[in-house]
């Protein structure tokens, strides 16, 4: 069997939760870098993972709180999956990954970190981007800083325009 060890995620695991939900974002974009939100659409929002299983490691969730994919109505499912086919032609154009995983997490069991608000995740993945360092040193190498990331992802989001 094997394992996939994401220590750097104690912090998160560990750390205070915040009081209200974090995908139930503001109407103002003021703080979208600080949230690392990159694009905002008609009913849905991409946002960069704080706390990345690897580099690049993107979420695309509705503006409504549900926990379900059955929650969503069709509007909302259809634009999900049209972010999730832009997220992905941005990744390979920015990182020029080997392959990327897009996955769903639904319920505690399922291994959603945050069960209440429905949001799929994009990770761009590189052959042998789980080295030694994660294997023998217990640490987990992200090459690059997540505002550093955002700067270079935001302008082709704003390429998108709304909707």
């Amino acid at each position: 069997m094997d394992r996939l060890w994401t220590p750097w995620r104690l912090e998160y695991i560990l750390g205070p939760k915040p009081d209200e939900c974090i995908f139930c974002i503001p109407e103002s974009d003021e703080e979208d870098r600080e949230r690392l939100i990159l694009y905002r659409g008609e009913r849905n929002f991409v946002i960069m993972n704080r706390y990345p299983y690897n580099n690049g490691h993107l979420m695309v969730t509705p503006y409504r709180h549900v926990s379900a994919l059955t929650d969503l109505v069709p509007a909302e499912s259809h634009e999900m999956m049209d972010l999730m086919q832009r997220c992905s032609s941005i990744m390979w154009e920015v990182f020029t990954p080997d392959g990327i995983n897009a996955g769903l997490n639904i319920g505690e069991a399922a291994g959603a970190g945050i069960e209440e608000h429905l949001h799929f995740h994009l990770l761009p993945r590189w052959t042998g981007d789980h080295s030694f360092m994660a294997v023998f040193g217990g640490t987990m190498v992200i090459p690059e800083d997540l505002y550093s990331a955002y700067d270079r992802l935001k302008p082709r989001f704003d390429a998108i325009g709304n909707g």
